[in-house]
């Protein structure tokens, strides 16, 4: 027999649609676990692709790489910043100067972290500003910018005064804490969790706020290899001399960052076993064709097919199920994974509430990102399973006695 006629009987078996037969509603019936499967993978997957890609091109885009801090503050920091600068592993380097802080409007009270940062910095967090809100940071002395989670708790609109409180390190004198009138010049609105705790003045203001007359805390490195920092970190150090220490976002983000491949990874071997379970329905679809259409297979055997004619019908069935689930599986999915961002919009916008808060979540918004790999890879090991799980029922349907079949149904 030849591959065009069993693929005509095996499509025949599988979509003769219409004509009530028992072979295409199971085919149907395992098409459509195999679809609902593929697409809820490729959905998932991309969710987990779009949290990764956001870890590392907006929070890591606004955090820093590598930050080298001294045992004391640093107060000649000119000559350290050229030095690190000279790394060609490095991108930038950028001084700044962090404290905690009391933030006061009225009657309104919020603790949050006040960074020091450059007017001139070409990249981070300020970099990230309109171009019109960065000029204003630059020409005021005395300008404050909040993250859009902090202001809404303060009920602080752009041109705002308020007052900054920074306790001193010595708590048994009052004295030495600071205070400063500030205006709020503008709101950033990152989508991550620097939103809800973060405030940048200059860094001259902030030195002279952290009582470091004139010094920073440290330097902000920027660098190529995100997952190389740790021995960067200590290759640094060999360049400086004694009293310098460094930390790296793996410290600070790393664990965020674990958690999501792992999440990735469980997530897809949990959703890779319902393809799996879907693909152990095409086995009993099949068996049960089989059984349905064993007249007809003694009937070809008597014609002269043969047993391996037979099992290329069955296996060509599986393949057409694999083909069909795996290409209206992935279309589903991808059109599930576009749909995502604006179906949990919907939701929260019904319901009233977040789904994600940057007070909680790293980002507020369910991000999403399709990679036509995961497709194609999830697509190949469906088919796959389809045309494995064939094999049975087709051997099956190859050892079946055309002789004591058709002498069953004649009585």
């Amino acid at each position: 027999m030849r591959l065009r006629d069993q693929g005509r009987i095996a499509l025949r078996y599988s979509f003769a649609f219409g004509r009530g037969y028992l072979s295409t509603f199971l085919a149907s019936l395992s098409a459509l676990g195999l679809i609902l499967a593929i697409g809820l993978l490729v959905a998932v997957l991309s969710v987990m692709n779009g949290f990764d890609k956001e870890m590392r091109e907006r929070i890591l885009a606004l955090v820093p790489h590598i930050t080298v801090y001294g045992t004391d503050p640093l107060v000649d920091w000119q000559p350290v910043a050229s030095a690190l600068a000279a790394r060609p592993e490095v991108q930038s380097v950028q001084p700044f100067v962090q404290f905690d802080a009391l933030f006061v409007r009225g009657r309104d009270i919020e603790t949050g972290i006040g960074m020091g940062l450059p007017a001139a910095q070409t990249d981070g967090l300020l970099a990230a500003l309109d171009p019109a809100l960065q000029q204003r940071f630059n020409e005021a002395s005395s300008g404050l910018l909040l993250g859009s989670g902090l202001a809404a708790r303060l009920g602080a609109k752009p041109g705002d005064s308020l007052t900054l409180i920074v306790p001193g390190s010595d708590s048994s004198n009052p004295a030495a804490t600071r205070f400063a009138a500030v205006t709020l010049l503008g709101l950033f609105a990152t989508g991550t969790e620097l939103d809800e705790s973060a405030a940048v003045i200059s860094l001259e203001l902030a030195s002279e706020l952290a009582g470091l007359a004139g010094a920073v805390s440290g330097m902000q490195l920027r660098v190529d290899d995100l997952f190389n920092v740790h021995g960067l970190g200590w290759s640094l150090l060999a360049d400086l001399p004694p009293g310098y220490y460094t930390t790296n976002w793996m410290m600070t983000h790393g664990n965020l960052y674990s958690a999501i491949q792992l999440s990735r990874d469980l997530v897809s071997i949990l959703l890779f076993s319902i393809i799996g379970v879907a693909a152990f329905n095409v086995v009993s679809s099949l068996v049960l064709v089989v059984f349905d259409k064993q007249g007809d297979i003694a009937i070809l055997r008597t014609l002269g097919a043969s047993g391996s004619d037979i099992t290329g019908i069955f296996l060509l069935q599986g393949a057409m199920i694999g083909v069909l689930g795996a290409v209206l599986g992935s279309v589903f999915g991808v059109l599930l994974s576009l749909g995502i961002p604006q179906l949990v919009a919907g939701l929260e916008h019904v319901l009233g509430i977040r789904f994600l808060s940057t007070d909680v979540y790293p980002v507020s918004f369910l991000p999403v990102e399709i990679l036509a790999s995961d497709v194609l890879w999830v697509s190949l090991v469906a088919f796959t399973l389809c045309v494995l799980a064939a094999l049975y029922p087709a051997r099956r349907a190859a050892r079946l006695a055309p002789a004591q079949i058709l002498h069953q149904e004649r009585v």
